[in-house]
């Protein structure tokens, strides 16, 4: 897997903050003075200390490094929680049109059921007072049943009753 390169320096590196430090590619920076960089050796210490001051130029820079690496790491994480914060927000907003949206509906069907509701209960009050007319003609009818049984039963037993000749 290969890593890939930046397509330019930032602007930290470009200012010579970079992950290796200006002394060590070799680059001196102009107008400071070189002193500064260079340890000077302590008494007893020997001529040939070159090693002991890049190791720790390079072990300040690594040093320098991994800060920036732990910084850009806790942006990116600052970055992520917002965008989450963010899309929770876009979550919260959308169920919030979602619900009104729903509201809206059950309220439209509700009016809609209640118009049918009012329509079949006028068709339905018809077909009863049909019905209760049907029933009083029915009753009519059962009483003038009632009438010609009881005469029929009155003249079966006058005749019933009548003498043979």
């Amino acid at each position: 897997m290969s890593r890939e390169e930046p397509e330019s320096p930032e602007p930290e590196e470009a200012a010579g903050d970079g992950p290796v430090p200006s002394e060590l590619s070799g680059d001196e920076p102009q107008g400071k003075d070189p002193d500064r960089y260079q340890r000077h050796p302590a008494p007893g210490e020997g001529e040939n200390t070159p090693l002991g001051h890049r190791s720790s130029l390079y072990f300040a820079s690594l040093g320098a490094t991994i800060d920036g690496l732990q910084q850009q790491a806790r942006d990116i994480c600052n970055r992520v929680t917002e965008s989450r914060q963010e899309d929770q927000t876009v979550l919260n907003s959308f169920r919030e049109s979602l619900l009104l949206k729903v509201l809206k509906l059950a309220e439209q069907l509700e009016e809609r059921l209640f118009r049918s509701y009012d329509s079949y209960n006028k068709l339905i009050e018809e077909r009863l007072q049909e019905l209760s007319e049907v029933l009083e003609r029915v009753e009519g009818v059962q009483a003038e049943l009632r009438c010609i049984c009881c005469t029929i039963e009155a003249a079966y037993q006058d005749l019933c009753l009548q003498p043979e000749p």
